[in-house]
């Protein structure tokens, strides 16, 4: 199991978010500390070779996996129209 790192944007997002969205997204998060690469997910072309993004919903989180220091880190959270930016 991976140990999880939020960003400084995603918790950011976060504190802004109603309790509902919240759940989903760190019961996401928490899924993926247990498997970081479950179907549906994509890697991110443009920001590396090791940033991945998986949705839920209208959001996407984004991240990268660290296997040596066994992290993931939590970069980005937000709606499709701006994460990528």
């Amino acid at each position: 199991m991976l140990r999880v790192e939020l960003g400084n944007p995603a918790k950011r997002f976060l504190k802004s978010c109603d309790p509902i969205l919240i759940a989903r997204l760190v019961a996401c998060m928490e899924s993926l500390a247990i498997d970081p690469f479950p179907s549906g997910v994509v890697r991110v072309k443009d920001r590396g070779e090791k940033t991945f993004r998986v949705r839920v919903g209208k959001y996407r989180i984004v991240y990268t996996v660290d296997h040596g220091s066994n992290l993931l880190l939590v970069t980005d959270i937000d709606k499709r129209s701006r994460v990528y930016k």
